[in-house]
């Protein structure tokens, strides 16, 4: 993790009396208020993207990822996906900026990534993806919802706190916090959908921690942006089910908050890790991991020592696989392949992780995509990294064993001429019966 803080924002000029924005901003203008990042131009929106070499800027071109199954398979079950595509290629050009040194950067300084932006886009796929509508998200508009609540402080700032840190940055959570009511929302531990994506937590001001500390984050850039921040301003993201989001003066925190400081790479995996869970398919087991809840939803677990309880969860999962079957989407809480695949292909692109490839494996083995499933399923054998004489725990190994099975299975399907693609597209990709 890079050792950065939010004191090395652009320098601009702050005037003596208490209100130093009204010198940047006039009354009545029109001025853009948030600091523009170059968009890649929407007549070639990429479909995947790499990671660019440290301190580079962007590749011209990026990589071509295996297969990514879900916008074509959309397609052919005759939903429309190009708001989807556009979405996606903006999200990808965002993450295209991310150098090796960005992505150990602070969100609170970040600087060659969008965050609030890409968060939207990936809001406007999933959009697009469940609801089939012919407009697409309206991005732009809550980008300006959001510099409209980071100038709403302004009301509440006082001179006096230029020399207190810590008093400023309580004025600035008294504002989100207690005036907006922006709060958590993680009912019995369980991840609400609308409090993962942002133009719902703008609208609802109930968010997971991760958008309430990416709506922090948004606020702190815009101060420092008008010079009012001039000191190394950090943001503690809590790890727990119930802590806010909170500020601190990095000069005064302790080692121990380093493991609670939210990188951009972070920001973003988290992000994308939560909106998996939330729509993973397979929710009987919450002890167990993802993979491990669709490998045994398709018989590639270990079934013995099945008791009262295990018998139920197996019910359950097996239940689970027969709604996808017949293409039944029931609601939120029992999962929506749609958004489990996006969020995975997502994953895939952000590259932070070997095992989304095989976990994305798992969700194209249950839609019937077996020659891309093989083929995800080889990449994460071929990266994973080897931890020669540790001891793995015994969910590792489970899923080990888990996933050789699956590569059995699926190389024993790929020997079978005309298994290697799905002679259709299951209907749960296509299901319009219930959107969000």
């Amino acid at each position: 993790m890079a050792s950065l803080t939010a004191g090395v924002g652009p320098s601009l000029p702050r005037a003596s009396s208490s209100a130093p924005w009204k010198q940047l901003v006039a009354p009545g203008s029109q001025t853009k208020r948030r600091p523009s990042f170059p968009l890649r131009s929407s007549s070639s929106r990429p479909v995947v993207c790499c990671r660019s070499s440290e301190g580079d800027p962007p590749p011209a071109s990026v990589r071509v990822d295996p297969d990514l199954v879900l916008h074509d398979a959309l397609d052919s079950s005759g939903v429309d996906t190009s708001h989807a595509r556009a979405a996606r290629g903006d999200f990808c050009a965002q993450i295209g900026r991310l150098s090796n040194i960005e992505r150990g950067t602070s969100i609170s300084i970040n600087r060659a990534v969008d965050l609030a932006r890409t968060a939207l886009y990936v809001a406007a796929e999933d959009d697009s993806v469940v609801s089939h509508s012919s407009v697409p998200l309206p991005v732009d508009a809550f980008i300006d919802r959001l510099d409209d609540l980071s100038m709403g402080y302004c009301s509440h700032f006082e001179s006096a706190y230029l020399s207190a840190p810590q008093k400023f940055l309580n004025s600035v959570e008294d504002y989100l916090y207690a005036k907006k009511g922006f709060h958590r929302s993680n009912a019995r531990g369980l991840l609400e959908p609308r409090a993962l994506y942002l133009h719902s937590v703008l609208t609802h001001r109930s968010g997971s921690a991760t958008m309430l500390s990416l709506l922090y984050s948004e606020i702190l850039k815009m101060l420092r942006l008008w010079g009012i921040v001039n000191f190394d301003a950090e943001i503690f993201f809590p790890h727990d089910l119930e802590s806010l989001p909170r500020g601190y003066d990095k000069r005064k925190g302790k080692e121990v908050d380093q493991q609670h400081v939210l990188t951009s790479e972070a920001l973003l995996h988290q992000m994308l890790t939560d909106l998996k869970t939330a729509f993973w398919p397979f929710q009987s087991n919450r002890s167990e991991s993802l993979f491990l809840r669709a490998a045994n939803a398709a018989n590639c677990g270990d079934q013995s020592g099945i008791g009262e309880s295990s018998a139920f969860q197996l019910a359950s999962t097996k239940a689970a696989h027969h709604r996808l079957e017949r293409g039944i989407w029931t609601g939120v809480r029992l999962g929506d392949m749609r958004r489990a695949l996006a969020a995975c292909e997502r994953l895939i692109l952000l590259d932070v992780d070997p095992r989304e490839s095989r976990d994305y494996a798992i969700l194209l083995y249950h839609c019937g995509f077996y020659e891309q499933a093989l083929q995800h399923l080889s990449s994460y054998q071929k990266r994973k990294v080897p931890s020669p004489g540790r001891p793995s725990d015994p969910q590792s190994s489970m899923e080990e064993d888990a996933g050789e099975k699956l590569m059995v299975r699926l190389n024993l399907l790929m020997m079978e001429e005309g298994w290697g693609r799905p002679s259709q597209v299951r209907y749960f990709l296509g299901n319009k019966a219930e959107p969000w």
